[in-house]
């Protein structure tokens, strides 16, 4: 193999895996404004007494590092609006998932530090997951007795 065959292949390849990232990132953002816009939703819902947070501020989620605590913020509200919401209405939410969104936050956090991160990242990811699905059906829930 020549060597501009090799700099052609490994230009192949660093293009390849640029093209990958590119992917990568286009998808994660597009997931984290789905679940922006699920936590948006959830405050809109509780309506205006409810909200603990502007549904706006929710947004801010997309500011990298300081996405690491607004996540803690988001929750604690999120959560809150339901509660307060579901104490008028009746409903029972019980903690409006705030403990598994709570985890979610921490594991998150802790999935920075290296070698704690091989749990941390599995744990906060799973936590992520249910919190969000909970979070969607309290949607479905406060959109169903509106």
């Amino acid at each position: 193999m020549s060597e501009h065959d090799s700099n052609a292949l490994a230009a192949m390849l660093g293009g390849g895996c640029l093209v990958f990232v590119l992917i990568a990132a286009v998808i994660g953002i597009a997931i984290g404004i789905f679940y922006i816009l699920t936590m948006q939703k959830a405050l809109d819902l509780a309506g205006e007494r409810h909200q603990k947070m502007k549904p706006a501020m929710v947004w801010l989620m997309l500011i990298p590092l300081f996405n690491l605590v607004w996540h803690f913020f988001v929750v604690k509200h999120v959560s809150d609006s339901i509660k307060s919401w579901a104490a008028e209405k009746g409903a029972k939410v019980d903690d409006a998932g705030y403990t598994i969104g709570l985890i979610a936050c921490i594991a998150n956090c802790c999935g920075i530090i290296p070698v704690i991160n091989i749990l941390a990242g599995p744990v906060g990811l799973v936590c992520f997951i249910i919190w969000w699905i909970k979070i969607a059906g309290f949607n479905r829930l406060m959109t169903a007795q509106a």
